[in-house]
């Protein structure tokens, strides 16, 4: 428990307001699953002898939807091409009161719990009767262990102001709660939001940062508020407003998001969630999070415990987390679930919710690509050259671990996995943040991976940064961190590279072409081009632009491959030229990634054309050609700079575990450092080692170098099974081929 929620442990009696965001969706229509799982909290807080007394919103939205249809299904053709006008508010309430409750009373009802209504307006509470009378029936209520569930009587309410009327009581949910919970003495009031509190700007701003207590001589000046609600009347500025007129009467008040299935249970066990509004705020001390500073410094000094380990010890490792998330799985799929139900709550694009889903069968792949990584040859302390320097003195070019790594991903849960398997295999620290999306899946597995750690390493060699407010302070530790690998939208990785001085690896788009020539085997184009599409239309190596010869307008070519990805589900939209061929919308931008299904096709002049093309609107992440040419594929492979140029095979191949690196922790478009998918060795760098026996450089008088490059231990096995001419002291690449074949001196094969 938090230090400054401590009062939250003698609590009895909770005012509950839940607002229009929390129980509708973005639709409109009513959040089931949300308000399910809030009646099933409220049962349990119940079970521990706590009161709870609901404040609902979200009868004139119910009301609106249904009357809307009521409009439609009454009237005329002719009546709907008139302009239709927003209903009023007061019969929306009318209508959509009983149905509101009546799904309260269906959801308690299931969990064996009753629960009464009470429609109130402002006016009632002038009567100091009422008020008692109120306070006798809610205590009755409440010893019967009845819900009672509050909502102003917008259908009859007087009052004129829609937001807030000064000469009033009350003006919404928000301020009807505050004033409930201070007539029903309360101990503490909770507003469910559609956020995760009060943030010092918009929460949709990377800058702005979560304010965990509310203190108001500090943020009056720091908080901007945007507009009001975009579901109901009020928004975050009539919430901060009535929760600091409870607090200041002595009712601590707690703005959180109502979408977590658990985020009222977690607040009132006391942890850091959301912004809390108390009357003693400028004294409370709360509990730190540790800071970015500590958590990196852990992550390197855990790391280095990592690195001593042998390299048989650090594969066990991997072996155990393997099947710990085996064994876990059920757990893990549980969690998932929830992340993807309250991103479609939530209005998400399919496309993000594609990437946030672990499909059947995931957990065993990902479980499988961590046992590959095992496998591997041991990637620390490889020898890479090794040079006789002078006589007796010996210099080693080694390779080790980059040290703390700063992984920042969007959506893709499995990509945890895949980057702390890597981390652990390179000997790197390493910390995470993930996507709020994702946040229940990204905390077990964290849990998972971390507790298969051998308390030799300890469990802070992965750091999982849980809230976005620590980044910027990350970002900063240039001196601690070593590697920032942003993996998610354009948008994210450009922020990333214009706030920190860290190195930064990454790409900022996916603009993926296929080029199909004229002289192109029309079956694989067909296949190659539906396969780099379609297999996994979110990825960052889909292809997103089709470009094709012009010769192959007049052969059908182009009309073939549109029809095969429309059939395939595809939208297409045309460059200058195909749209007007083929009669499509025109693309609104060449250099545009979908992560959908959907692309741009456009037609080309030739293999200049296209590589042009490519060179001018790619992204420098993966190309192909489709031809049987060889010399027009050997053109296009040596002049588009792209990280992967591909020959007749999809673009979908770009992957750190087709590519057989075991697993990638992103795909790198930079051109210093690694390139293409990242895997093992994109996370190591370089040492060197001079062994000698006293020499000292004393102006180079006495020191004769030879530098004389020195077998390998891998070179010399080789060299005894070929055995070595006379006078061939080493193998290099361009006398060794792929198959083993030694060149050189007049000898052959």
């Amino acid at each position: 428990m938090d230090p400054s929620r401590a009062f939250l442990k003698d609590i009895r009696r909770v005012v509950l307001k839940v607002g229009t965001a929390v129980v509708t969706r973005p639709d409109g229509k009513l959040a089931l699953g949300r308000l399910g799982s809030l009646c099933e909290q409220v049962k349990e807080l119940m079970e521990n002898d706590i009161e709870v007394i609901f404040v609902t919103s979200g009868a004139v939205g119910v009301g609106r939807q249904k009357l809307r249809h009521r409009r439609l299904m009454n009237s005329s053709f002719f009546d709907l091409q008139k302009p239709q006008n927003d209903l009023d508010g007061k019969p929306c309430a009318a209508v959509g009161q009983s149905g509101l409750m009546a799904l309260y009373d269906t959801l308690f009802s299931q969990l064996d719990v009753a629960s009464s209504q009470l429609l109130v307006t402002d006016s009632d509470f002038k009567d100091p009767d009422f008020r008692r009378q109120l306070c006798e029936t809610v205590t009755s209520l409440l010893e019967l262990r009845v819900v009672p569930v509050f909502n102003e009587n917008d259908a009859i309410s007087t009052r004129k102001a829609p937001y807030k009327d000064s000469t009033g009581i009350f003006w919404d949910n928000d301020s009807l709660a505050a004033l409930l919970a201070l007539e029903l003495r309360a101990d503490v009031l909770i507003l469910l939001s559609d956020v995760e509190g009060l943030y010092t700007g918009p929460p949709s701003d990377p800058r702005s940062k979560l304010i965990h207590t509310y203190v108001k001589e500090k943020h009056d000046e720091t908080v901007t508020f945007g507009e009001k609600s975009r579901y109901g009347r009020g928004g975050m500025t009539a919430k901060v407003y009535a929760a600091w007129n409870a607090a200041c009467a002595g009712i601590p008040v707690i703005i959180t998001s109502g979408y977590a299935t658990d985020g009222l249970k977690r607040v009132l066990r006391g942890e850091r969630r959301g912004t809390l509004f108390h009357k003693d705020a400028p004294q409370l001390k709360s509990t730190k999070e540790t800071s970015a500073c500590q958590m990196a410094v852990a992550a390197r000094n855990a790391s280095r415990c990592l690195q001593v380990l042998s390299s048989s010890e650090r594969c066990k490792i991997l072996l155990d987390i393997a099947n710990s998330l085996v064994s876990n799985e059920a757990a893990i799929m549980s969690k998932n679930e929830i992340d993807v139900n309250l991103a479609k709550e939530a209005g998400i694009s399919e496309s993000l919710i594609g990437r946030l889903t672990l499909k059947p069968g995931k957990i065993a792949s990902l479980a499988k690509s961590l046992q590959v990584l095992a496998d591997m040859e041991e990637p620390i302390g490889k020898v890479l050259k090794r040079t006789e320097v002078a006589v007796d003195l010996i210099l080693e070019k080694t390779t080790c671990p980059l040290g703390v790594l700063l992984v920042i991903f969007e959506s893709r849960p499995d990509a945890l996995v895949q980057i702390a398997s890597l981390a652990i295999r390179t000997g790197n620290g390493l910390l995470l943040k993930g996507g709020k999306e994702a946040s229940y899946t990204n905390a077990i597995l964290h849990k998972v991976i971390t507790e298969a750690l051998p308390e030799s390493v300890g469990h802070e060699l992965i750091g999982h940064v849980t809230s976005r407010d620590e980044i910027p302070d990350l970002l900063k530790l240039d001196n601690v961190i070593d590697l920032v690998i942003p993996r998610g939208s354009n948008t994210l990785v450009l922020q990333i590279k214009e706030t920190t001085k860290i190195p930064v690896l990454g790409h900022a788009d996916g603009v993926c072409h296929v080029y199909v020539d004229k002289d192109a085997d029309m079956k694989k184009a067909r296949a190659i081009v539906v396969d780099s599409k379609i297999d996994y239309p979110a990825a960052c190596n889909a292809m997103e632009t089709l470009l094709v010869h012009e010769e192959l307008v007049h052969s059908g070519g182009l009309q073939g491959l549109s029809f095969e990805l429309q059939s395939a589900g595809v939208t297409l939209y045309g460059g200058a030229k195909a749209a007007e061929l083929l009669k499509l919308p025109k693309a609104a931008d060449y250099h545009h990634e979908y992560s959908s299904l959907a692309c741009t096709i456009e037609v080309v002049n030739d293999v200049n054309a296209a590589i042009n093309h490519i060179l001018h609107y790619g992204s420098a992440h993966t190309d192909c050609i489709v031809t049987e040419d060889q010399n027009t594929a050997e053109i296009f492979l040596n002049h588009v700079d792209s990280a992967a140029v591909f020959h007749n095979a999809s673009t979908r191949f770009c992957d750190g575990g087709r590519f057989g690196l075991g697993a990638e922790v992103g795909i790198s478009t930079s051109r210093i450092h690694a390139r293409g998918p990242v895997g093992v060795e994109g996370l190591l760098t370089t040492k060197w080692f001079l062994r000698g026996c006293g020499q000292v450089v004393d102006g180079d008088q006495g020191v004769v170098y030879k530098h004389k490059d020195l077998l390998l231990e891998n070179e010399a096995s080789i060299g005894n099974l070929l055995s070595l001419p006379n006078g061939v002291t080493s193998l290099s690449n361009q006398t060794l081929n792929s198959r083993g074949h030694f060149y050189g001196n007049g000898c052959k094969d």
